[in-house]
């Protein structure tokens, strides 16, 4: 027998014994899929047990896909992890849906990747309250990077005497605490003002707002959001306005004094030219990282306003809120108006040059009749 035909018929023998040995192995689920939650306003925990054989199973690398979301997300979050357990925030409003398989690779699988069957598993908080009776209008801002306040309006099936009560946490704190600092409106909560948030910056702030009454049962609200998204810093200082020969606007302002980082704020410019008219068309210009800014005026008019204000930029946050605005208004007379001053002194100082002459003429004339005049007898 020709010794190449046999080491190709050994090579082909040995490709097949491997092929059928990769897909005769095979992995089981993970077992025991639950989500958990402590307690933690939304901050869940995705917990597994590995399946019962890979106890035994050495020469490979086990880890595991877990795919997650709410009802009525369009996308599932994927994470690859060779832990069993797993957190991140939710809605609590909405049902959470979680499911995981077993990845195996190694020598146990001829180095090709096998995947177990999925594990699915769900979780909601039981419902409480009609719908109507949870709060409205929820809304926070994080005031220069300082102080953070939420409000909101109560639920349209409130009843009178029902007590909405705020309470939050993030990572780091051993439990949920309750606001200190309510906002009132005819005595009853609609608000709350929290101090002392650097430390929650970058992580995820999960809030519930939660109401009780005597009568029925209230609907809980739950949100989670991150605090420098929130932000609105305070407006720009010591804005001053310079004037060029050739009526170039000259701006300078500081970035506002307090929490919110300099480097972390883009600024807008605006400039109106008009002659007392309030409703006049601003021109806009957005400028990164500056505390300066010239205009070249396209009109010339009596009076010009500008102002200027702040955003978190995209390099501290995805979103935010303007400042509000810091303006300052200037006069700035016509070029026709200059040139018919010019032309009016120039007009007045011939005019008494013309004057002076006539009256040096009268005087002179003057004189002389006094020199000739005839001695009387």
């Amino acid at each position: 027998m020709d010794i190449k035909w046999i080491c190709a018929v050994t090579i082909i023998l040995a490709w097949f014994c491997r092929a059928s040995s990769a897909h005769q192995t095979s992995v089981e689920p993970p077992r025991n899929l639950q989500i958990i939650d402590p307690g933690l306003l939304g901050h869940l925990y995705i917990e597994w047990q590995p399946p019962p054989f890979l106890l035994t199973l050495d020469q490979c690398t086990i880890k595991y896909k877990l795919k997650y979301r709410s009802t009525g997300d369009a996308d599932w979050k994927v994470v690859f992890t060779k832990k069993l357990k797993y957190g991140d925030g939710f809605d609590l409003s909405k049902r959470t849906e979680a499911k995981v398989q077993t990845l195996l690779e190694g020598r146990c699988t001829n180095e090709s990747e096998v995947k177990s069957d999925w594990t699915h598993t769900t979780f909601q908080v039981p419902s409480q309250g009609e719908l109507e009776s949870q709060i409205r209008d929820f809304h926070c801002v994080y005031y220069n990077w300082e102080h953070l306040t939420c409000t909101w309006q109560l639920g349209q099936l409130a009843p009178a005497g029902a007590r909405y009560e705020l309470y939050y946490w993030y990572e780091g704190l051993d439990h949920t605490v309750q606001c200190s600092d309510y906002i009132q409106t005819h005595g009853r909560n609609t608000g709350c003002n929290l101090q002392n948030l650097r430390q929650a910056e970058y992580i995820d702030f999960n809030v519930c707002v939660n109401g009780s009454s005597e009568s029925t049962q209230l609907r809980p609200s739950y949100f989670t959001f991150r605090l420098q998204n929130l932000v609105k810093p305070s407006p720009p200082e010591k804005l001053s306005v310079s004037i060029s020969a050739y009526e170039e606007v000259h701006m300078e302002w500081s970035p506002p004094a307090g929490g919110t980082p300099p480097h972390c704020l883009d600024y807008e410019v605006q400039l109106t030219e008009h002659d007392g008219d309030a409703d006049a068309p601003w021109t806009s210009v957005s400028t990164q990282v500056e505390t300066t800014f010239t205009f070249s005026q396209a009109n010339r008019s009596r009076v010009s306003c500008v102002r200027v204000r702040g955003k978190t930029n995209m390099f501290c946050a995805s979103k935010g809120f303007w400042s509000e605005w810091t303006r300052k208004c200037f006069y700035v007379s016509r070029k026709d108006e200059k040139q018919l001053f010019i032309l009016i002194a120039v007009a007045l100082s011939f005019l008494t040059v013309i004057i002076i002459f006539i009256f040096a003429a009268q005087c002179k004339k003057s004189v002389l009749g006094k020199f000739h005049a005839p001695v009387g007898c």
